[in-house]
């Protein structure tokens, strides 16, 4: 196992995964943040370089300070051998199952291989499987015409992570208040307001460059504001070179519908995201 830190291999390692997407991307998106500033203080973890057959992105170690968020421990991983992935979800240095984490791949492999590993070290693991959505690029040049004069684009501060984090499925506590607050201020976003200033859709992106955390108030549905705010954050990623892609529930239709009329693909890959948490040691 090694720890990539030399900015030329990574700057190779970047050229690798390109050519080997969608199965790459979260792990693309990762190496692509590392290289332009790594906002999200991330690592490059390999088994073997330069021929290497498993690759996992996660963070510093002085970054996760709570060993049950989660939110913050985001790791991502990409294969070339099934075996290689077990053997670096199973390396302790690689992985530490003694905190919670958060891994997330598009590769069937990855589930299956860290649901063996987690019985084995009695850990719990949640799974959310998503249809991947990806666009082959450019967004498109016009732009969405919102059904109200009263909405305007708005600029996202960190303040507005409350609200956020209030409507978020996976919110609604300090650790998800504290992820919503750095993807605001560290990764593109948009959003739109009304002509209170008050917040009406949005969508982020992570330290994956994925897509994530869209919403629309529902008084606000059906006024053009979804498209709108699609098209604000793609053309964002794709100005700065990060792939346009995201994970959308399969029964989430209206979501679908919106993506693929900003011409997103739905790809037979599965988004998995799965989240790992240990047992809770009443002693602590």
């Amino acid at each position: 196992m090694l720890i990539l830190n030399c900015p030329f291999k990574l700057q190779l390692l970047e050229g690798v995964l390109r050519r080997s997407l969608p199965q790459a991307l979260p792990v693309y998106g990762a190496v692509m943040h590392i290289n332009h500033g790594n906002p999200a203080q991330h690592e490059v973890v390999v088994d073997s370089w330069p021929e290497f057959k498993a690759v996992v992105t996660r963070p510093c170690k002085e970054v996760v300070k709570d060993k049950w968020d989660f939110y913050a421990n985001l790791h991502a991983i990409f294969y070339r051998d099934v075996d290689a992935c077990r053997a670096m979800l199973e390396n302790t240095e690689a992985i530490d199952w003694s905190k919670a984490f958060q891994l997330q791949g598009i590769q069937d492999g990855v589930y299956e291989v860290a649901r063996d590993t987690a019985e084995a070290r009695l850990v719990h693991l949640e799974p959310y499987l998503y249809q991947t959505c990806l666009h082959p690029g450019p967004p498109a040049s016009c732009q969405s015409q919102m059904k109200s004069d009263s909405l305007h684009f708005g600029i996202l501060n960190p303040s507005h992570a409350a609200i956020l984090n209030e409507v978020w499925d996976f919110g609604g506590n300090n650790q998800s208040l504290r992820y919503l607050e750095s993807l605001i201020r560290y990764f593109p976003n948009a959003c739109i307001m009304n002509k209170e200033g008050q917040l009406v859709s949005w969508s982020l992106s992570d330290p994956f460059a994925c897509m994530a955390h869209g919403y629309t108030f529902p008084q606000y549905r059906g006024q053009g504001c979804v498209q709108a705010v699609l098209q604000s954050i793609t053309r964002k990623l794709y100005a700065s070179g990060f792939p346009l892609y995201c994970g959308v529930l399969p029964e989430n239709q209206p979501s679908k519908q919106a993506l693929k009329h900003q011409g997103f693909h739905i790809l037979l890959e599965t988004y998995y995201m799965l989240i790992v948490t240990p047992v809770l040691d009443l002693k602590e």
